[in-house]
């Protein structure tokens, strides 16, 4: 088995606001009140209060991130008997290559449960556990994929309501309650509510993104905004955001050039704001936020592309205030997962040898809302080979269908199969919240299915 014992993952990871009594609120537009400063130290103050706030929450009796023992022996068989896979370890130790059924099978070097992933879990399963006569609640999905999800609501874990407008309804959690904060991270206002209540929480954000938040506390210190490559309304960047002061998000590079025009040579300043309304901080003004900025990213973006925009904003700096006074008006630091790094190497890899290994497609494994998962698809697409990106083995059909997710987003049904006569060729990957169980059960699916069609022609 290659999970990681969670003791192993904590030790790994053990490393004034005014309050507001919405119970129904949307974190990344809350107003957080502070006192007007005016001076250059009150200023920088007021930078720093999101941190020191946070860091203060964390000290608290009633703020969990390391686990409970007690359970944690149960928790790790329990999640071993749910995710291992004999299929996938034997692909492991057949140097990830298997022939079975007619279909074989190419597996990445690097796929599928990160440790983040892993430790996220643990926690979550541990505080069901521990508290066994609480009310649990969670503030989102724990990670982007249905399984696990749906095993934690078997734990009785409460999902907290999300209304229409993105709001969510916090009116069920009551004292003495428990609340879990999930691996994408809670937003700053989240926090802050949750600290003001009789609650106990449990916190399993991922290391990588709380080294985000950090990242952008250290914009703020320099007097930055900071540009998030990433999707302004998935919950990681939510999180993210409402740790900036001056904020905007850029999807994707051409967005980012859309900002690196706006530096140099200004524009409409109204359409820039239109087209920017949703993913920006609260007064925003291009004119004046714009003059000096710090990159981070969303940690599940395509590590290329975010490198690409810290190329791009490097580029355009030189160009407006040149060389030397440039460095006072740029600052990228490294934020990109390294578990994300991984596994969009190891598809890249799969890419370059697929015409070698005579791949018909690949299959690509993941919760359909995995921001990492739907970045491993577009690799082999980009690339012009067939390539599926399905959440779960019921997507494949006994009559030679997929149902999977295009890299527009659009879930479509398609043949599988091109040709059922002929040996079946295929790579396999999974996105970094997506258990070794659920590949199984994929390629089961295909194995199947080809075993059938094979013998119906005897």
């Amino acid at each position: 088995m290659r999970f990681a014992s969670s003791a192993v993952v904590f030790m790994a990871v053990a490393s004034t606001v005014t309050a507001f009594q919405q119970t129904a609120f949307k974190p990344s537009r809350i107003s957080i009140v502070v006192q007007q400063s005016t001076s250059a130290t009150e200023a920088e103050e007021k930078r720093a209060t999101k941190k020191e706030e946070r860091l203060r929450m964390m000290k608290s009796d009633r703020f969990h991130r390391r686990g409970f023992k007690e359970v944690r022996e149960g928790v790790e068989s329990n999640m071993e008997d749910q995710f291992q896979s004999p299929i996938v370890n034997s692909l492991r130790t057949s140097n990830f290559v298997m022939d079975r059924d007619g279909v074989k099978v190419y597996l990445a070097k690097d796929f599928g449960f990160c440790w983040g992933v892993e430790r996220s879990i643990a926690l979550a399963y541990e505080a069901a556990e521990h508290f066994p006569d609480r009310k649990l609640h969670i503030t989102n999905e724990l990670i982007h994929n249905p399984e696990v999800n749906e095993n934690l609501k078997a734990k009785n874990v409460q999902f907290i309501e999300k209304l229409g407008d993105g709001t969510k309804n916090f009116a069920s959690v009551q004292d003495g309650d428990v609340v879990i904060l999930p691996a994408f991270g809670a937003s700053f206002e989240e926090m802050d509510y949750f600290d003001k209540k009789n609650v106990e929480i449990v916190d399993t954000t991922c290391p990588w993104v709380s080294k985000v938040w950090n990242t952008v506390d250290k914009h703020q210190k320099q007097g930055l905004t900071s540009v998030i490559h990433g999707k302004y309304a998935h919950e990681e960047t939510v999180a993210t955001t409402s740790f900036c002061e001056d904020f905007i998000c850029v999807k994707n590079f051409k967005e980012a050039e859309m900002v690196a025009n706006y530096i140099l040579n200004g524009g409409d300043k109204d359409a820039f704001m239109k087209h920017f309304e949703n993913a920006v901080s609260e007064g925003f003004d291009p004119d004046k936020h714009l003059e000096k900025v710090g990159l981070a990213n969303q940690t599940t973006m395509y590590k290329k592309e975010t490198r690409a925009i810290g190329q791009l904003f490097q580029k355009t700096m030189m160009k407006k205030f040149g060389p030397v006074k440039s460095k006072e008006h740029y600052m990228e630091f490294d934020t990109i997962c390294d578990a994300t790094q991984e596994r969009q190497d190891a598809i890249h890899d799969m890419v370059e040898s697929a015409q070698k290994d005579g791949l018909d497609f690949i299959l690509v494994i993941g919760g359909w809302d995995s921001s990492n998962t739907a970045h491993l698809l577009e690799i082999p697409v980009h690339a012009g080979i067939r390539a599926f990106h399905i959440n779960r083995a019921e997507c494949i059909g006994a009559d030679n269908t997929i149902t999977h997710r295009t890299v527009d987003g659009e879930i479509v049904t398609t043949q599988l199969l091109e040709d059922m006569d002929k040996e079946v060729v295929m790579g396999v990957t999974s996105g970094a919240s997506t258990p070794d169980a659920a590949v199984q059960d994929s390629l089961s699916q295909i194995f199947l299915l080809k075993k059938m069609y094979d013998e119906s022609k005897k």
